[in-house]
């Protein structure tokens, strides 16, 4: 084998062996901040299905004067949505979910990050006025508190 030969084989392998060192070295940089805008895109529509329950138990405490208790609280939210006249004829305009979601009374329940536990709704009843907590399970996002009415309705990711 002469001289120019293995120099142009060496060439080459090394060309290849930096064609695949490139693309790991991309896949290694873009993969992680891909995870990290998929996430917060799934966080972003967390946050924005707790608000538009906030905004039911608004229009539900509006309509009945007060929130729904504790026990079946969502289960009596997702009723009224169901079955209040304003809130069938103009529910889909009011709550508008985020694509690729549609606006679907039962399904506002549950958080839409997999596995898609169902929220945690708490009332305190014993205040004036009445406060209540609603938790993502699967995060430490919340919208209010149980003893302080000052954050009635308030998220806690602001």
């Amino acid at each position: 084998m002469d001289l120019e030969t293995r120099n142009r084989i060496i060439t080459i392998v090394l060309g290849v062996v930096i064609v695949f060192l490139g693309y790991y070295l991309y896949r290694s940089i873009v993969d992680p901040y891909q995870e990290v805008l998929e996430e917060r895109e799934m966080t972003e529509r967390v946050q924005h299905r707790m608000s538009i329950v906030r905004d039911a138990l608004i229009e539900y405490r509006n309509v009945r004067g007060e929130f729904p208790p504790s026990e079946g609280g969502l289960d009596s939210l997702i009723q009224f949505l169901k079955t209040n006249d304003r809130m069938v004829a103009e529910g889909e305009s009011l709550f508008e979910e985020r694509p690729p979601s549609s606006y679907d009374p039962d399904s506002l329940r549950f958080s839409p990050r997999p596995p898609h536990n169902e929220f945690s709704y708490t009332l305190n009843d014993t205040l004036r006025p009445q406060i209540y907590l609603l938790e993502d399970p699967d995060s430490d996002m919340a919208i209010g508190d149980l003893e302080r009415t000052t954050l009635l309705n308030a998220p806690n990711w602001n």
